[in-house]
């Protein structure tokens, strides 16, 4: 059975709540399609105004973050009770911003990655190399090692549900995209990965999408390779070029 695509944006943190709408606007009719999912994944405050802007559309709203306990004195946080009380069905864990600004580590991301299946969100669980790892051939080691960690204690059935993102840390924001060959090679990888925790069945129906400065042009040849089933992205997903994405064939 083909995996569908997904296709997300990562609004990061951009666009106020007047402008996420105004945004929205203008992309809905653009991001109309039955081939592909498509989840604007967007700051806190916007998620409520963007959840009424995205009615009756094919457009699902996601959020970055969330924390792994239900409730309490953990300023600042917001729990996945929280989003599912107003629709949210994606979340973004473990991205390497969170990573590198937030001290957010393997255990954490497994922590938000079961509370997310608790609540019956999907995790888009990202994964990604340093350049300095590409350049020490570790990659396929240490994305392993974060695959491997964040699904301890999924079941296969959740995971078959579940989005990876690979996003090579050296392409994100910076214009440099990882090769097509570099990204199925990975993402290739990441499917034996989830096969050898899980099974082949498993394997097959995760999907994992490529994320790093994917844009209009790159999008068409990076999502007819075997193993990507999408894109995460970021600045292109602010723009009007996100329908092209989305519509990339």
């Amino acid at each position: 059975m083909a995996r569908k695509k997904i296709i997300a944006g990562n609004w990061k943190m951009n666009m106020t709540p007047s402008e996420a709408v105004e945004l929205i606007n203008t992309l809905k009719p653009l991001v109309k399609t039955e081939d592909a999912d498509v989840v604007f994944c967007v700051p806190a405050i916007d998620i409520i105004p963007a959840l009424e802007a995205v009615k009756g559309t094919n457009i699902e709203i996601g959020a970055e973050n969330m924390y792994y306990e239900e409730k309490g004195a953990y300023t600042g946080e917001i729990s996945p009770a929280m989003l599912t009380d107003v629709g949210v069905k994606y979340v973004i864990i473990g991205h390497s911003e969170r990573r590198e600004y937030f001290a957010e580590t393997d255990e954490t991301v497994n922590k938000k990655v079961l509370k997310a299946f608790e609540h019956g969100i999907t995790p888009i669980v990202c994964c990604g190399e340093t350049l300095t790892q590409r350049e020490q051939g570790v990659t396929m080691d240490f994305i392993r090692q974060q695959v491997k960690i964040a699904f301890l204690g999924v079941t296969a059935d959740q995971a078959k549900t579940a989005v990876i993102a690979y996003e090579p840390i050296w392409a994100i924001g910076t214009g440099k995209t990882a090769t097509t060959e570099q990204a199925q090679e990975v993402c290739g990888g990441i499917r034996r990965c989830i096969a050898e925790i899980y099974d082949e069945a498993t394997a097959e129906a995760i999907r994992i999408q490529y994320g790093g400065s994917v844009n209009a042009k790159t999008a068409p040849e990076l999502f007819v390779q075997p193993d990507i089933d999408g894109g995460l992205v970021g600045g292109a997903a602010l723009k009007p070029d996100f329908g092209q994405i989305v519509n990339w064939k």
